[in-house]
């Protein structure tokens, strides 16, 4: 079994939290938060600090569902909103 499905096996959906989304591990981390918090700088190491519990695998499985989603998508289906 390829790497990515390994980590993929640690993003979970429960309806109850967040309405479905896709979270880490089944704990109320959402693979939208780690990711926002990515782009807008945070390391893995302040990740790692400010979330107890969570590994540094889970925020390789979050990089590794946005990649899985974004293989199967194309720009002309996101929407940016001008500033």
């Amino acid at each position: 079994m390829p790497a990515n499905e390994d980590l993929l096996k640690r993003i979970t959906a429960r309806p109850d939290v967040f309405g479905g989304k896709p979270i880490v591990r089944d704990m109320r981390i959402s693979v939208e938060l780690i990711l926002s918090l990515l782009s807008q700088g945070a390391t893995t190491e302040e990740l790692l600090d400010d979330y107890p519990g969570l590994e540094q695998d889970d925020i390789r499985a979050c990089v590794a569902y946005a990649h899985a989603v974004i293989a199967r998508d194309s720009l002309d289906a996101v929407s940016v909103a001008d500033a």
